[in-house]
């Protein structure tokens, strides 16, 4: 029986124009709440953007944030994993080497961080994905928060050799995924979006087939290889859609929403449109 459902939100649970069908979803979420299953946010976002999509169930969701380094529940930090500083000093050095320190986005527990030379066009994304975020001078200059993930954005073409680059030279000690759409998060070894949901099942003594998982890219290859029930959006990558055990319909198509509605056979009193 199925006790917890676990989503990504860019390219699944999230349409193309960042919005979902609230009221169709709201209609899910009461009989999941209803029958005790656990709903979890799980992406490579900033905690403080995921829970604005939620603003009036934020308090009954679970997040895993930063591709599985923090658990949030009711708003407390439940879980975290860091980077030394050793690491962060000379990951910083070598983006700023490959000329990517304007491109760069330094992810801690309480803020992310970006240069304030870094350009307006950039600036203005990433305002969409953090909403605390903080200018810097210099990245010689951060803040005393523990830094949990780099993020930055590429050429698609380019996405595959770097990440292979910064895995072997800093083999060991972090992790770069492709997250989508030239997206790269770098991460570390071992806190995965797997990892963090096998903490939270182990918490709810849970077993991962209570589990069903829906993703869409790379860094949602542990998380979906944990469950039997999992499922590859339409427009997976092609790694993902190996993993899964199923496909669900187009984000766009309110796919996860459809999944759920037949599998946990909940009917919604909504017109589609």
């Amino acid at each position: 029986m199925i006790q917890a459902i676990a989503v990504d939100m860019d390219g699944a649970f999230l349409k193309s124009d960042n919005t979902y069908d609230e009221t169709r979803f709201k209609q899910i979420f009461e009989q999941l709440e209803k029958r005790d299953i656990h709903f979890i946010v799980a992406s490579g976002n900033q905690y403080y953007q995921l829970k604005s999509f939620f603003p009036t169930l934020q308090d009954q969701i679970t997040f895993v944030s930063e591709n599985g380094a923090l658990i949030f529940e009711s708003d407390q930090l439940l879980r975290s994993n860091q980077f030394s500083t050793d690491v962060v000093q000379r990951m910083l050095t070598f983006l700023a080497n490959h000329d990517l320190d304007l491109n760069v986005i330094v992810c801690g527990i309480h803020s992310a961080y970006i240069l304030k030379n870094t350009p307006k066009d950039i600036h203005d994304i990433v305002k969409i994905y953090y909403h605390r975020l903080e200018t810097l001078d210099s990245f010689d200059q951060l803040p005393s928060d523990p830094i949990v993930k780099f993020a930055l954005n590429l050429s698609v073409e380019k996405v595959a050799d770097f990440v292979t680059e910064i895995n072997e030279a800093f083999q060991g000690e972090v992790k770069a995924v492709a997250s989508g759409h030239g997206n790269v998060d770098i991460i570390i070894p071992g806190m995965n979006k797997g990892r963090a949901l096998e903490w939270l099942l182990n918490r709810w003594n849970l077993k991962p087939d209570q589990l069903i998982a829906f993703g869409d890219a790379n860094n949602d290859l542990e998380m979906l290889a944990l469950t039997k029930n999992s499922y590859a959006m339409a427009s997976s990558s092609p790694a993902l859609i190996e993993t899964a055990k199923y496909r669900a319909p187009s984000d766009n198509d309110s796919g996860v929403l459809e999944v759920l509605e037949k599998e946990l056979s909940i009917r919604t009193k909504i017109k589609r449109t």
